[in-house]
């Protein structure tokens, strides 16, 4: 006999007066997000808070596009509740915890129910919107105000501001914080921007665009965690058969979670995160939270691609087991990265032990091939900036971050076969490259005239070290970095490494 599928009528017990307590609690929480990743991190973040007796109110959850109804229903079938699954390695052991999450109470299809929608703009409690509508999300399309419901995210929460300020008369307290949760740097300061661009669009008198500047607040937030979503079909079944239901909203997640937020310490009276013990952090400076990620964990992933994939590696895990690669990327981090950062080394490496237990999470299978796209543009924004720390310093580069560099390099020895851009590993296996067209055909132009005129490796290194447009400067010109480039190349295609 199939098990009944998750919803209120099969909780009992705590479980059944948590969710009836969400129920009957005014929504203080606006989501803008139906996916997994805001059910594995802030609904989670927001049960844990209302579980210790911290957080009193409910969320209400809406899709940002009309091709999320389906998910959207499924949240409504389920009376809000889902299954999230937390596994991974804490202090190097695997955990595997599991809890019914049961922090929403109205779920409502704006392109279905709109008016229902924008009641929600006339509730007194609402205080905080959370977002995840992907960095596509935030942005700026020309748009009618009309009679229908209104496309973009943005769009949708200037016309909830202003028929705020309308039900309120402009009342100072009646201001919204946002905390976009999109990857997007000064996500907050973007959104407002163009919610303000469409109250100028749509005509909206000076007053309102007073209060919405003066009395609400967009928050710049850099969120942390890999939620999996589902589990392979497998898993899901005897998951299944261990609880005695079915829960086609099971989302997984990684036991690492971090959520840093540009706002005053105070804020979390409203919205107690960080009193529930969660790695959350309000801050008046999101930097150092954005550079040791983007220059450690983004940074690590970049190095890894490349040279993974031409060793026929596949998955982050297995680069990070591999014998001689996994402690290549740990000296790169500890001994070349970290020294150029302008933060605590005990700090920095303390972060660091994080992500190589991220990256060792047996749950997780990350494929090189999915970090290896547009690899041209991350190594610039990830790995340069450390190159660069030395070579700015007339310092010889460190032998990993050369091998980086030269790793991505060979990775682009590419020709273009049947409208595709193909490489070959170091065992003769060939690999599709996904970048930038025109970047993709300069270099394999490169490669071509290269091979075609019998060119010496060295002369090609330093023409592709000299793609300024690329690179956004000419690498060719740091003293003995071609020569490190070309060393690194002979010895690794000479089999003595790896």
């Amino acid at each position: 006999m199939m098990a009944e599928r998750l919803n209120a009528n099969l909780l009992c017990g705590e479980q059944k007066r948590g969710f009836d307590d969400v129920v009957a609690s005014p929504v203080t929480v606006l989501q803008i997000g139906e996916g997994n990743f805001l059910r594995g991190f802030a609904d989670w973040m927001l049960h844990v808070s209302r579980e210790q007796g911290m957080f009193h109110g409910s969320v209400a959850v809406t899709q940002p596009r009309a091709t999320g109804k389906a998910k959207i229903e499924e949240l409504a079938a389920q009376d809000g509740i889902y299954t999230l699954v937390i596994r991974g390695l804490e202090n190097g052991m695997p955990v595997e915890r599991q809890s019914v999450v049961s922090i929403i109470s109205q779920v409502i299809d704006p392109y279905e129910d709109w008016n229902r929608f924008i009641a929600l703009a006339e509730s007194d409690c609402l205080r905080f919107v959370i977002s995840n509508t992907t960095e596509a999300g935030i942005t700026y399309k020309q748009e009618q105000l009309t009679d229908s419901p209104i496309a973009s995210f943005p769009g949708k929460m200037a016309y909830l501001l202003y028929r705020r300020y309308l039900s309120f008369g402009g009342a100072a307290d009646k201001g919204l914080i946002f905390l976009p949760c999109e990857l997007l740097e000064n996500n907050g300061q973007t959104l407002r921007d163009i919610v303000i661009q469409y109250s100028l669009d749509w005509g909206f008198p000076e007053d309102f665009r007073a209060w919405l500047t003066r009395d609400n607040r967009f928050l710049n937030t850099l969120v942390d965690r890999i939620v999996t979503g589902y589990p392979e079909e497998e898993q899901a079944q005897a998951w299944f058969s261990e609880w005695s239901y079915t829960d086609r909203l099971l989302t997984t997640a990684e036991p690492y979670h971090l959520w840093a937020i540009q706002g005053e310490e105070s804020l979390d009276e409203q919205l107690p995160l960080q009193k529930a013990g969660l790695n959350v952090h309000w801050t008046n400076d999101l930097r150092p939270y954005q550079q040791r990620k983007v220059r450690i964990l983004n940074a690590a992933h970049t190095w890894m691609a490349p040279i993974g994939i031409l060793h026929g590696i596949e998955h982050v895990r297995e680069m990070m087991e591999h014998q001689v690669l996994g402690q290549a990327v740990k000296t790169m981090v500890r001994f070349e990265i970290i020294p150029t950062l302008p933060y605590s080394v005990e700090e920095m490496n303390a972060y660091a032990d994080t992500v190589f237990e991220r990256f060792s999470n047996p749950f997780i299978h990350h494929r090189l091939t999915d970090i290896g796209m547009n690899s041209l543009s991350k190594f610039k924004v990830r790995l340069l900036p450390s190159l660069s720390h030395y070579a700015d310093l007339g310092l010889q580069i460190p032998e990993e971050l050369v091998a980086g560099m030269a790793g991505l390099l060979r990775y682009y020895d590419i020709a273009q076969v049947n409208g595709q851009f193909e490489g070959r590993d170091f065992q003769g296996g060939t690999y599709v490259v996904r970048d930038d067209t025109e970047s993709l055909m300069r270099i394999a132009e490169i490669w071509t005239n290269a091979k075609r005129n019998r060119e010496d490796l060295q002369i090609t290194i330093k023409e592709l070290l000299a793609l300024k447009t690329v690179w956004g400067i000419n690498l060719e010109e740091w003293n003995g970095f071609a020569d490190s480039i070309w060393n690194w190349w002979i010895k690794v295609e000479g089999g003595d490494e790896g």
